[in-house]
């Protein structure tokens, strides 16, 4: 059966906000959460980008029962694998059998900030793929040393560590992505219901989980819900590899200039019509994702709760 989790976007919301949003969630129906590692947010209308893992440790003293991880995590330039692999110790520590650490080869605008260079996509993956074997190494808890093609770590021990090591899924937007999840992740996660990301996944190895997070705007006025979702998240609208590729919020802006209102109405499912959640939802499900994160646009987060507790989960079941 599919489970279904409430995305924690940094990007729209502070440190305070994210924590009542995650104790709505693990009071409610929601299986889950995920919670967006960013610097910046994608336009300064977002407005917000705090630290995430001081939200987790306060996440973990507000809830009892969510299963928390973040969506995603980038190992690999901003900070070293090393450091990621002390901070997610510590969450997993903090939140017992209920963190995940999703990563992903990240993006420009997050990335580029220390100064280095931001390498081409197989690049990416090749330091991915090493960030993650330094993690687990350090999750061992035993002093270790690592020269490896990109990294170094020099005699690193974790001592704060939990019982069990987290998972590791990794983010996908293409079959190279999934190959390597498939082959050295923990689950699979993706933007998009494409199938033949999972065929890839499954062919190198993957199996479950596979966390598919889709975007909604909920509002009991459609054109309410359309006009804040053309305010606040037009990033939907951006064709290719930009996404992964611009610099800065400002480029961003310019970029979403061509996304109009009627754009993202295609591209988002706007308004309270519950069937059209559940049709959203289970192009997902069809494509083979037993997780879908649901990335609610705004502030209205409790009525969003509601609404599906009331008028979605129930037609999933």
């Amino acid at each position: 059966m599919t489970q279904l989790g409430l995305k924690l976007t940094s990007e729209l919301h502070g440190p305070d906000d994210l924590v009542e949003y995650a104790q709505l969630a693990d009071e409610s129906a929601f299986d889950f959460a995920m919670i967006s590692d960013h610097y910046h947010p994608w336009t300064a209308t977002q407005g917000e980008s705090p630290m995430v893992w001081n939200v987790i440790g306060a996440i973990s003293r507000a809830t009892d029962d969510l299963r928390l991880g973040t969506g995603v995590t980038c190992p690999t330039t901003r900070i070293h694998p090393a450091i990621v692999a002390q901070a997610a110790a510590t969450a997993g520590a903090q939140l017992p059998g209920r963190f995940f650490l999703g990563v992903g080869t990240g993006e420009n605008l997050n990335e580029h900030v220390t100064g280095e260079r931001w390498p081409e996509h197989d690049v990416r993956l090749a330091k991915l793929e090493e960030a993650i074997d330094i993690v687990r190494t350090l999750w061992e808890g035993e002093t270790t040393s690592y020269d490896g093609e990109y990294y170094t770590v020099e005699n690193a021990r974790l001592f704060t560590l939990p019982d069990e090591p987290p998972p590791i899924p990794i983010a996908a937007d293409g079959p190279k992505a999934a190959r390597l999840a498939g082959e050295v992740g923990d689950g699979l996660i993706g933007v998009s219901p494409d199938p033949e990301l999972i065929e890839a996944f499954e062919t190198a190895g993957g199996d479950e989980p596979r966390y598919g997070e889709v975007t909604v705007c909920y509002d009991e006025d459609t054109q309410t819900a359309v006009e804040r979702a053309a305010d606040l998240w037009p990033v939907e609208g951006l064709p290719g590899e930009l996404m992964w590729e611009l610099p800065t919020p400002a480029h961003f802006e310019q970029a979403t200039e061509i996304v109009s209102e009627d754009d993202v109405a295609e591209l988002i499912t706007c308004g309270p019509d519950p069937d059209e959640h559940v049709e959203t939802i289970e192009e997902y499900v069809d494509a083979g994702y037993d997780h879908v994160v649901v990335h609610q646009i705004g502030s209205n987060q409790a009525a969003f709760v509601d609404f599906y507790e009331e008028s979605v989960l129930p037609a999933l079941s």
